[in-house]
C-alpha cells in the first residue's frame, strides 16, 4: 500500500494527482522551487518541501525522504520519462509510479522502439538509407520527441543540409545527435492507444484517441473515439498497441502512438509515451476509469482486474494557444 505520495512535478498534473490521492486517503507532498512556494499545487497538497529545481532527481528523492513518503509520481514532462530518475527513486527504496527504467530506455530510443515493435509483429514505417527509402523522407532524432530534430526532405539536394540541421537540433535538445531517415507519409492521421500494464506481461487497451489536428508538432485537439476507425481497424490497432506493451513489459499508464494513412487504411507504430499524458481525461470520460487511481493500484502491486472497461460515448479535449496574431 502507498500511504504517502510525493509528486515530482507542479501545476495541473500535480493538482490532478493530489485530488485522486485525497479520495484514496493517501497523504500528499508537493515540491516547489523557491519562487513557486505559493503556487496552486502547493495549496492542494498536505505539505510542501522546497527543492532547488524540478529537473534535479536527487532533490525529489531527498524531499521524499524528508517527508517520509513511500512513493513518487513523476506526472508528465520534467523527469517523467527519464530512466535515471526511475532508477534513483527505486534505489532509494521508494516506489516509482511509472514504467521501469529499462522500459523507459527502450521506449525513449526511437530506433530501439521500432526494432522491438517490428519483432513483436507491429507494423512500422521503412527506415534506413535515404536512397533505399526514396523521397520524400523524414529525418527524426533517435532520442527525441515533440517535433525537435525533425526535417522533411523532398529531394536529394536538400538531404545534406537537413541532416546537419537535424543533428544540431537533436544535440541541443536531447544531448544526443543521432538521427535516422524514415519514409514520409503525406498528411497522415495521428492515432494513439491508451495502455495499462502491470509490468509482468499483462497489458490492456483502453481505446484510442485521435490527435491529428496539430500545430508545430503539438496536439491541438484530442478526441475519443477516432472518427477515422471502424471496428475492424480499432481492434487491429489495439492489438498492435498491446503487443508492443507486452514486448517491453509495460507497467503503469502509457500510450502507444501510431500514424494512420487514410488512403491505404494502414497504420504504423510511431513511438511510446512512457507516462500519463496531458490528454488522459479524454479516455477517462469514455471509460469511466480514473487513470491516476489505476497507476497507484498498479504501483501497489494490484492486478488489472477493473481495467477492461468498454469505452462508450465521445469526448473532446482542446489545447488553448496564446500567439501573436500576425507572426
Amino acid at each position: 500500500m502507498i500511504s504517502k505520495l510525493l509528486v515530482a512535478n507542479r501545476g495541473e498534473i500535480a493538482v490532478r494527482i493530489f485530488l485522486t490521492c485525497r479520495e484514496l486517503g493517501i497523504a500528499t507532498v508537493a515540491v516547489a522551487a523557491a519562487d513557486d512556494r505559493e503556487a496552486l499545487h502547493t495549496r492542494v497538497a498536505d505539505e510542501t518541501i522546497e527543492i532547488a529545481g524540478y529537473l534535479a532527481s536527487e532533490e525529489h528523492v531527498r524531499a521524499a525522504k524528508d517527508a517520509g513518503a513511500d512513493a513518487i509520481h513523476p506526472g508528465y514532462g520534467f523527469l517523467a520519462e527519464n530512466p535515471h530518475f526511475a532508477e534513483a527513486v527505486e534505489a532509494a527504496g521508494l516506489v516509482f509510479v511509472g514504467p521501469t527504467a529499462d522500459t523507459l530506455r527502450a521506449g525513449g530510443d526511437k530506433l530501439e522502439a521500432k526494432r522491438i515493435a517490428e519483432q513483436a509483429g507491429v507494423p512500422v514505417l521503412a527506415s534506413g538509407d535515404p536512397d533505399e527509402i526514396g523521397f520524400p523522407l523524414i529525418i527524426k532524432a533517435a532520442a527525441g520527441g515533440g517535433g525537435r530534430g525533425v526535417r522533411v526532405v523532398r529531394e536529394r539536394a536538400e538531404l545534406e543540409d537537413a541532416l546537419a540541421a537535424a543533428r544540431r537540433e537533436a544535440k541541443a535538445a536531447f544531448g544526443d545527435d543521432r538521427v535516422f531517415c524514415e519514409r514520409f507519409v503525406e498528411r497522415p492521421r495521428h492515432v494513439e492507444v491508451q495502455l495499462l500494464g502491470d509490468g509482468s506481461g499483462e497489458v490492456v487497451s483502453l481505446g484510442e484517441r485521435e490527435c491529428s489536428i496539430q500545430r508545430r508538432h503539438q496536439k491541438v485537439l484530442e478526441e475519443s473515439p477516432s472518427p477515422a476507425l471502424d471496428d475492424e481497424l480499432r481492434a487491429r490497432i489495439s492489438d498492435a498497441a498491446t503487443a508492443f506493451g507486452r514486448a517491453v513489459a509495460y507497467r503503469s499508464a502509457g500510450t502507444a502512438e501510431f500514424m494512420f494513412d487514410d488512403a491505404t487504411r494502414e497504420f504504423s507504430f510511431l513511438e511510446l509515451n512512457g507516462r500519463i499524458q496531458v490528454e488522459h481525461p479524454v479516455t477517462e470520460l469514455v471509460t469511466g476509469l480514473d487513470l491516476v487511481r489505476e497507476q497507484l493500484r498498479i504501483a501497489a502491486g494490484e492486478e488489472l482486474d477493473e481495467a477492461d472497461a468498454d469505452p462508450s460515448g465521445h469526448a473532446v479535449e482542446v489545447r488553448l494557444y496564446a500567439e501573436h496574431p500576425r507572426t
